[in-house]
């Protein structure tokens, strides 16, 4: 439950900051306990936003302030 709240207010997140760019949660199935953002370009490329793989505890650090990734997408998008 606390990955899809905290999924949720990403998506909110960056949907608010970027509104024509789509968010998908979990396209394929996740890895347990992890938490990532990644951002597929047009070209076809990823690039990984963050990853919460290898934090914590506590827990929390797993997850991503919203701010901190509408940045990291800005600045990858631009």
């Amino acid at each position: 439950r606390v990955f899809g709240r905290n999924a949720a207010a990403l998506s909110a997140a960056l949907r608010g900051a970027v509104p024509h760019l789509p968010v998908d949660i979990n396209p394929r199935q996740p890895r347990r306990s992890s938490f990532e953002v990644s951002l597929l370009k047009e070209d076809g490329s990823t690039v990984e936003l963050w990853s919460g793989i290898g934090k914590g505890p506590p827990r929390k650090l797993k997850f991503p302030q919203p701010e901190a990734m509408v940045e990291a997408l800005k600045s990858n998008l631009a």
